[in-house]
């Protein structure tokens, strides 16, 4: 256990009285953003952004169904690696209730429209920026993908390195549940 000075320890004590307080009131959902796996089984923090055809994508109008939500940017190799998965997912499964939604963490929309073009994207691309990105936990490395269900409810989050093949198979469980 780590031994902390009294200053530190009036630092924490400030802190979590604080967050109590919030979490009491009911003012806040969550006072601090949760690290990404801890919002598994919770309610997938609402967000509403221009895509980049400047249509408004709201999280809450994908309620109903099945949600990858995929955040990336335009340097990270293995993100670009991930994408056809997704346009051939957001094909084959759309139909049944799915839908890709990506995040690109990228500073500039250029090179984001460029990718968008190159891999043929077929599902809403908007900007992040650390905001939205902390609502999900703080995204620290890319890609990090969340399937939410139906409800609203995070169920399955990966990061880099995450096997597609498991990632399908989730898919394909959430989406045959009603």
């Amino acid at each position: 256990m780590p031994r902390w000075n009294s200053s530190q320890l009036k630092i924490r004590r400030g802190i979590l009285a604080t967050m109590g307080a919030l979490f009491l009131s009911g003012l806040v959902e969550y006072a601090v953003a949760l690290p990404p796996a801890a919002l598994i089984s919770h309610a997938a923090p609402e967000f509403s952004r221009s895509d980049l055809h400047h249509d408004q994508v709201s999280l809450a109008a994908y309620r109903g169904k099945v949600v990858v939500l995929n955040f990336w940017a335009t340097w990270c190799g293995p993100c670009l690696i991930e994408m056809p998965q997704f346009v051939a997912w957001q094909r084959a499964y759309g139909m049944r209730g799915l839908q890709v939604i990506g995040v690109s963490m990228d500073d500039d929309e250029q090179p984001v429209r460029a990718v968008y073009q190159k891999y043929g994207l077929n599902y809403p691309v908007v900007m992040g920026d650390e905001e939205l990105g902390e609502l999900y936990g703080g995204i620290l490395g890319l890609p990090v993908t969340f399937l939410i269900d139906r409800s609203g409810k995070i169920r399955f989050m990966h990061g880099s390195g995450a096997g597609l093949s498991q990632v399908q198979h989730e898919v394909e469980k959430l989406l045959s549940e009603h």
